[in-house]
């Protein structure tokens, strides 16, 4: 590999890091990492580090770095920007703005995260206007009417949610603390297929190690949960569309046959 190629490629790492900083939490160089390796840039985690340390002692990039514990984290400074290639237009920015309400219990952290930089330059975008454009007063004239009385949403611990997305797309096993609605604590390895939103609350089906038939669990429910790095197959015999027709997810707080209950 050529001296001209290398610096291309190291260019178009530090441009991917630097779209995925975000600025409202912090990012550990794992995340990155990982974040990148689904885009086909699959880098040893020293490399990541290295790289990440460069862009905090420059002068050009206003990124803080949290160095109280490891794993460190990073995120740009409150004075930023951020970091963007192209800038969103108005109808991009009202397009990707109605699209995080909808998608962001529905899709997994890590490809929320990458499209964290997006997020914040569309709501910059539309709260920073001069004039109410026809584009920004739309999202006043739009609304998801609920078929029955709303609830307030349960509490979600965001690190549960993140691990849980993770091992479901990445078909990994997941370690999982629950506490189920007779309050007793169970502890249990999970096989992780398919995130459902039932208005405010969101479950969880899976299948328990050793087990083959199909659990609901709410993910409200969940103290704890961790993402490991051994992967499945998924059931060739488990189809979440049909098991949605099936009514399966036809119930409220009360136990239900398959949830983990005992």
């Amino acid at each position: 590999m050529n001296k001209r190629q290398t610096s291309l490629e190291t260019t178009i790492l530090i441009i991917e890091l630097l779209k995925r900083i975000p600025k409202s939490w912090w990012i550990t160089a794992l995340e990155l990492k990982q974040q990148l390796a689904e885009i086909g840039l699959d880098r040893d985690i020293h490399t990541i580090q290295r790289h990440m340390k460069s862009l905090v002692e420059s002068s050009h990039f206003p990124i803080d770095m949290d160095d109280r514990s490891k794993p460190y984290g990073y995120r740009w400074s409150q004075q930023a920007v951020g970091f963007t290639v192209n800038s969103l237009s108005i109808q991009e920015s009202l397009i990707l703005q109605m699209a995080h309400k909808t998608l962001k219990n529905l899709l997994p952290s890590s490809l929320m995260d990458s499209m964290s930089g997006f997020f914040e330059e569309a709501n910059r975008n539309i709260s920073h206007t001069q004039d109410p454009t026809k584009e920004v007063q739309w999202l006043s004239k739009v609304v998801v009417a609920p078929e029955t009385q709303p609830l307030l949403p349960p509490e979600l611990h965001p690190e549960v949610f993140n691990q849980v997305s993770c091992a479901l797309y990445n078909n990994c096993w997941l370690e999982l603390t629950y506490r189920n609605a007779g309050g007793d604590v169970k502890e249990k390895s999970i096989m992780p297929l398919g995130l459902a939103q039932q208005g405010p609350r969101l479950y969880l089906v899976c299948r328990f190690k050793g087990y083959e038939d199909d659990r609901i669990l709410a993910l409200h429910r969940m103290i704890s949960a961790r993402s490991t790095s051994l992967s499945f197959e998924r059931p060739v015999d488990f189809d979440l569309k049909a098991y949605s027709d099936e009514a399966r997810f036809t119930f409220g707080e009360g136990v239900k046959s398959g949830c983990l209950s005992g």
